[in-house]
């Protein structure tokens, strides 16, 4: 059996996920704003959760509808066919939001969706206490204009979530967001990279684990893997295919930061990831930056001012920065930054900007690669 399932994602981000998505063969791929859709059954829902790199994690849809009271509300989500993913025994409990709705509260909203699904599977199981001991259906539901959307989510942890950063260093930069800056500079593991900004070293990791193709999702566990809708040995195959899609080969990936205890945690990092064999770290000021290679690509997510550093120092490292990148022919740049004067700063206008969300902060992705 097919079902919808849906990718909520930052803002700015739902091409590179549909493109993710079509290469691993998938079918039904649609975007629009913050979401990608696509259909299939439980082979597609392990393959895109194990490789997605970008995607925050998997929700299957259950249905959609307009609510504009608690009882409309209520009967629309108890006729929804609820019973179809959730068994006996499954504990569902419900979480979500609302958005510029008639229906704004969060907390009555939880519990009347709660009650439906209650009744429904009352009504459909012939029973009246539901012990919920079982697996995990984490309900979710959404309500924007008045637009319920109910959904299931199949991940648990969010995606970015691959397992090998325990330890962080201030301000760090979710995996997926890290992923998705290397895939639109369109590094595959032939060039010379560099992030001389790496902090605990998602950027270099990101890019060693897209050079060997490695699935970003191979060493953690989904919660739809302990559904009954789903043939367990789905997500079996899902990790030995794309085990066996990885590639071996020497690379050219460098981390640096001028913090030493930054740069201890990124090396730690690296060996969690399984990707110390391609990636190496050292300590250097970004400030002096010198390639050592003719051409190369340098994907970093500097300081913004907003964080850890006043604005102005931050606009002193951009100056800095800059003037070392300026001597070095031929090494492309991508540079996320919030900052709206950047370019002034930096000392060049960019060959190209993309709006990206790094959490709630709006920034723009930087492109200098003429």
């Amino acid at each position: 059996m097919d079902y919808n399932f849906c990718v909520p994602c930052l803002l700015g981000l739902e091409g590179p996920i549909s493109d993710e998505l079509r290469r691993l063969d998938i079918p039904g791929v649609r975007a629009e704003n913050g979401r990608v859709y696509f259909t299939g059954g439980g082979e597609e829902l392990a393959r895109a959760n194990i490789n997605l790199r970008i995607g925050e994690r998997i929700l299957l849809e259950v249905g959609g509808f307009t609510a504009l009271s608690f009882d409309e509300l209520f009967e629309r989500t108890k006729a929804l066919p609820w019973e179809r993913i959730i068994p006996r025994d499954g504990a569902f409990p419900v979480k979500g939001y609302s958005l510029n709705s008639k229906l704004f509260s969060v907390s009555d909203c939880q519990k009347i969706i709660k009650k439906a699904i209650v009744e429904r599977l009352k009504r459909v199981y012939g029973i009246e206490w539901f012990a919920e001991t079982g697996a995990l259906y984490q309900v979710q539901f959404s309500i924007m204009k008045d637009h319920v959307s109910l959904c299931i989510d199949t991940s648990g942890d969010g995606l970015h979530k691959r397992g090998y950063r325990p330890a962080h260093n201030a301000a760090p930069l979710k995996e997926t967001m890290a992923a998705a800056m290397v895939k639109l500079s369109r590094y595959r593991g032939r060039d010379d990279f560099c992030d001389p900004f790496c902090g605990s070293g998602t950027i270099p990791i990101e890019a060693a684990l897209i050079a060997k193709n490695r699935a970003p999702g191979l060493n953690r566990d989904f919660t739809a893997m302990n559904w009954s809708i789903f043939d367990r040995s789905v997500w079996q195959q899902a990790r030995d295919e794309a085990r066996s899609k990885e590639f071996h080969g020497d690379y050219n990936i460098v981390g640096s930061d001028i913090d030493p205890k930054a740069i201890e945690i990124a090396r730690e990092n690296a060996r969690r990831a399984g990707v110390d064999d391609a990636v190496r770290f050292e300590v250097a000021d970004a400030t002096k930056f010198d390639c050592r290679t003719e051409r190369g690509v340098i994907v970093t997510n500097p300081p913004y001012g907003e964080r850890i550093m006043e604005k102005q120092q931050a606009e002193e490292l951009y100056r800095g920065f800059g003037r070392a990148w300026l001597a070095s022919e031929n090494w492309q740049l991508y540079l996320l930054s919030s900052h709206t004067e950047f370019e002034r700063c930096f000392g060049k206008q960019a060959d190209k900007k993309r709006k990206l969300y790094n959490g709630m902060i709006k920034c723009d992705l930087f492109m200098y690669f003429k």
